[in-house]
């Protein structure tokens, strides 16, 4: 999974990047002549170290996230990301997962007014504009080729990119559009930004931690209709730099229940509909990261493609389920382990064993 931070010049978005990824990035504005901040992380997750205990493998692998902050958004920034597509700044964001609005809720130097809802906006209209540029220069090879060879596939993709222009220069998103059948699949290599799942960040002063809902209220009708998340980007960053007894101890004195780094992934894993399944032995433990409705076989092929392409069952068992019998032996002698076919969905948990022939 690819998380993209993005946001006006000077709302914290690099503090909360370092609280993510433990790091010590320069923050200020001018950071944003180095170029965008990369760093991945492992997503904590209890269960992987808890099965790791009883199996003992040589080897421990979580699944991971990418994060990328880029410089602040300023005016016309949507208009030049075509002209100026330098693997930065906007246009890196087209390979995101999700994009992570980070909004200013705390007082700056200039005492400027507190407006998350209307910054967000901004990005918002930039991001909708660099989409716009794209659908622009397309449509104009597109119509003429489509109307002169009468072909059905780009007939359809130029209706659907007609439907995506007006949508923008009514001031909407291309999320806010349905699409049927293979229509999302044809618009999916365009990777359009106003089409992303949002997840809004509002960065509150220090002393505004233990008052996150009412700050929450500033983004109005946003709350209801998008993913927030209210947090102190500055003691983050000050609670990544300590060791986890430190940390845990920090996070108890300050009444948070978690740091911002577990209830991003979580919320992004929800945005995105990802769920984990583990495969386990003496080798490795590892987490798998899949799409809620995703087979059993569609789940191997994750793994690597000749399991899917061979897969005969796959031996399952609830990570608890395992977890509580004590290994695979004990879970199959208690009828915890269950054999699946083909046309199993994955369940959130899953620890599965693919047999397979090839």
């Amino acid at each position: 999974m690819q998380i993209g931070l993005v946001g006006l010049p000077g709302v914290g978005k690099t503090t909360l990047f370092n609280a993510l990824v433990k790091t010590e990035a320069e923050t200020g504005s001018f950071t944003g002549m180095k170029g965008p901040n990369r760093g991945v992380i492992k997503v904590p997750d209890r269960r992987v170290t808890l099965l790791s205990e009883l199996f003992k493998p040589e080897k421990i692998t979580f699944a991971t996230v990418d994060y990328l902050d880029i410089a602040g958004i300023t005016s016309g920034a949507g208009k030049q990301e075509v002209q100026q597509d330098d693997g930065g700044g906007i246009a890196a964001l087209r390979n995101m997962d999700v994009l992570v609005h980070v909004l200013r809720g705390f007082p700056d130097l200039a005492d400027t007014p507190i407006t998350p809802k209307e910054d967000y906006e901004n990005v918002e209209v930039e991001l909708a504009l660099a989409d716009l540029e794209i659908i622009e220069r397309r449509l104009g090879r597109l119509t003429k080729e489509a109307r002169s060879t009468k072909d059905p596939d780009l007939l359809r993709e130029n209706e659907l990119l007609e439907r995506c222009k007006a949508t923008i220069e009514d001031g909407g998103a291309i999320r806010d559009l349905a699409f049927e059948g293979d229509d999302e699949k044809r618009l999916r290599g365009y990777r359009f930004l106003s089409q992303k799942p949002n997840l809004l960040v509002l960065n509150i002063p220090e002393e505004a931690i233990d008052q996150e809902a009412s700050y929450l209220e500033m983004l109005g009708d946003l709350s209801s209709r998008l993913e927030t998340i209210a947090l102190c980007a500055k003691i983050e960053m000050e609670i990544a730099q300590l060791d986890d007894e430190d940390a845990a101890e920090f996070l108890q004195d300050l009444g948070i229940e978690e740091p911002a780094l577990s209830r991003m992934i979580i919320t992004s894993y929800r945005l995105l509909n990802l769920i984990s399944f583990f495969t386990v032995g003496e080798d490795e433990v590892r987490a798998w990261t899949i799409t809620q409705g995703t087979t059993a076989p569609e789940a191997a092929g994750e793994i690597h493609s000749d399991l899917e392409r061979g897969f005969i069952r796959a031996e399952t068992a609830a990570c608890q389920a395992l977890l509580d019998s004590g290994g695979w032996q004990p879970a199959k002698e208690q009828g915890l382990l269950r054999l699946e076919g083909k046309h199993y969905t994955v369940v959130d948990g899953d620890v599965m064993n693919i047999r397979f022939s090839v």
